[in-house]
């Protein structure tokens, strides 16, 4: 039986592996777009633990190239939060409501 827990790259996989199912699961059942956001933030997530774990579990030796990757992962996931709550604060102003169905068209 294969070896399963922190010091085996398969572990690490199957979280992540969950992580973005559920990321996947809560954009595609949403209608709310805070929920659709969360989920694209647990999709950004699994993908930085998908980075961070192949860099520590390189053949040769440990890489910081993984960890790297996934600062930039985290960098454009804040910056993707923030212009997204941006434009829902203005989609609410302009609708009182952030269900992404009743938001389809905006007027002015």
């Amino acid at each position: 039986m294969a070896e399963f827990g922190p010091s085996s790259l398969a572990s690490y996989l199957i979280v992540a592996g969950i992580l973005f199912a559920a990321g996947v699961l809560a954009i595609a059942t949403r209608r709310n777009a805070i929920g659709v956001l969360i989920g694209l933030e647990l999709m950004f997530n699994a993908a930085a633990l998908q980075f961070t774990a192949y860099g520590r579990f390189r053949a040769g030796a440990p890489d910081p190239q993984g960890q790297i990757a996934a600062v930039f992962v985290v960098v454009a996931a804040a910056a993707e939060a923030a212009v997204a709550l941006a434009l829902l604060f203005a989609v609410y102003r302009t609708s009182k409501d952030v269900d992404l169905e009743a938001t389809r068209e905006l007027r002015s």
